[in-house]
C-alpha cells in the first residue's frame, strides 16, 4: 500500500469497527414515566440503588430468597456469595412504589380548608420531630426533640391518630415515661409541594402541623392495627432487632396547630379535624 493512502485506510477501518456503537455514560440515574416523574424524582442514597438503567431500558431489582430476578427482562440471576450477597440484599430491596407514594399523596387541599390541611399533613408524613420534657441529667426539665418515623394509617385509610414504633432504649421514651405529654411536628417541606412551589420551609405558605398530646402505649385490641399503620409504612421495622424490645404507641391529641397561609395560624376543633378527610 502507497504510504499516502494509509491515513484513509486507517481512518476507514476505525469507522469500521465503531459504527455499532455510540458514546453513553456507564451508569444513568434515571427512571420512566410509568414510574415517577422524572422531574421530581427521588434519587436519594437510598432510592436511587433501585433505578439503576441498563441500555435495554428500567430495570428494577429485588430480592427475591435467594435470587435476583430483573422484571422486565424475565430473567434470574444468581447472585454472588458472601459478602457481594449480603450486598445486593441491601443495595436492591427497596420497593419503589412504596417510595413513590410515600411523602405527597394527591395535590394538597385549598389552604381554607384547614382540617383536612391538617389531616393531609398528618396522613402522607411518614416523619416527624417529636419534642418532650427531657430527663437527661444535663438538661433536664429542658425541651428535647428526636425525629420519629410515624404513621395514621395505611396509605389507603387514614385514621387521625398518630402512631409510633418505639424502643425503652431511646431517650425520648424515657422522658415520656416521666412525662407523657408532647408535641409532634409536621412540615409540608418533607413532600414535593414546597419544593415545586419553590417555598422556603419556614415560608408560611408552606404548611406546618404540630399536634400536641399525651403519648399513650397502644391497647392490645388495637396492637393489629397499629403493626399495620406502622410496617406497611416502614416495612423494614418488621426486621428491627427484638432484644430492644420494640413496642407500639400512640398519641392522644389535646390540641392540633396549623400555618399554612400567611396571616396567622388556625386552631383546629379536634372534632372537625376528626371528621376532615386526607383524600
Amino acid at each position: 500500500m502507497r504510504p499516502r493512502y494509509f491515513p484513509l485506510a486507517l481512518c476507514a477501518s476505525l469507522l469500521c469497527l465503531c459504527r455499532s456503537y455510540t458514546l453513553r455514560s456507564s451508569v444513568s440515574w434515571v427512571v420512566s414515566s410509568n414510574d415517577v416523574d422524572v422531574e421530581d424524582a427521588d434519587l436519594s442514597e437510598e432510592v436511587a440503588p433501585a433505578l439503576l438503567v441498563d441500555g435495554a431500558g428500567l430495570w428494577k431489582a429485588n430480592v427475591l430468597g435467594d435470587r435476583l430476578e430483573t422484571p422486565g427482562l424475565g430473567e434470574q440471576v444468581e447472585p454472588e456469595s458472601g459478602e457481594a450477597a449480603q450486598l445486593s440484599s441491601r443495595l436492591f430491596s427497596y420497593p419503589v412504589e412504596k417510595v413513590k407514594k410515600s411523602g405527597g399523596g394527591s395535590s394538597p387541599p385549598p389552604h381554607q380548608e384547614t382540617a383536612r390541611t391538617a389531616r393531609y399533613i398528618a396522613h402522607y408524613s411518614n416523619w416527624g420531630h417529636l419534642a418532650t420534657i427531657s430527663t437527661q441529667d444535663k438538661i433536664r426539665g429542658v425541651p428535647f426533640g428526636n425525629i420519629f418515623s410515624v404513621s395514621d394509617g395505611p396509605l389507603d385509610n387514614s385514621t387521625g391518630v398518630i402512631y409510633f414504633y418505639v424502643t425503652p432504649m431511646d431517650n425520648t421514651v424515657t422522658d415520656l415515661k416521666s412525662n407523657p405529654y408532647a408535641s409532634l411536628t409536621f412540615s409540608e417541606a418533607e413532600g414535593d409541594f414546597c419544593r415545586q412551589m419553590v417555598y422556603d420551609p419556614e415560608d408560611p405558605r408552606c404548611a406546618r402541623l404540630t399536634l400536641t398530646g399525651k403519648m399513650v402505649e397502644v391497647a392490645p385490641e388495637e396492637l393489629a392495627f397499629a403493626k399495620e399503620a406502622m410496617f406497611s409504612r416502614h416495612p423494614v421495622m418488621a426486621k428491627w432487632p427484638v432484644g430492644h424490645k420494640w413496642f407500639f404507641m400512640k398519641m392522644d391529641l389535646i390540641q392540633v396547630w396549623l400555618q399554612d397561609w400567611i396571616g396567622g395560624v388556625s386552631i383546629i376543633p379536634l372534632e372537625d379535624y376528626f371528621k376532615a378527610t386526607p383524600f
